[in-house]
């Protein structure tokens, strides 16, 4: 098992890491839009908030050396689902090509008040 960090992706605040690598997947913890250079929350829009979430998990696969085009697996939680249509519009963004397999649940709440958590399993 690898642990896999970098500066482009928010620092983890807990007892887990960034990712991990174990055999031939990354496993990507669960990323809410934190600004990597300030480690701040950004709040905004969810639109806003998926870009952040989904450039941090962009900046882990690219310290694997990998690419979106490797994501096997993605869960997102959202804190409602009617935002469902415009997280769905950006997330697009980043699998144009290759579509993972992927579950999207509402909770009732998340780290920080965000909107919506993306975690990622990517094969290596």
């Amino acid at each position: 098992m690898q642990i896999v960090e970098t500066e482009k992706a928010p620092k983890a605040i807990g007892p887990y890491s960034q990712a991990v690598k174990y055999e031939n997947l990354l496993f990507i913890s669960g990323q809410i839009a934190i600004d990597p250079e300030t480690q701040e929350f950004i709040g905004g829009n969810i639109e806003k908030q998926t870009e952040r979430v989904m450039e941090n998990i962009k900046a882990i696969l690219e310290e694997a050396g990998l690419n979106f085009n490797h994501v096997i697996k993605t869960t997102i939680y959202l804190k409602d689902i009617n935002d469902f249509q415009k997280m769905n519009e950006i997330y697009g963004r980043y699998f144009k090509e290759h579509k993972p397999a992927r579950a999207t649940v509402e909770v009732s709440n998340l780290p920080k008040g965000a909107l919506v958590e993306i975690e990622v399993i990517a094969g290596i």
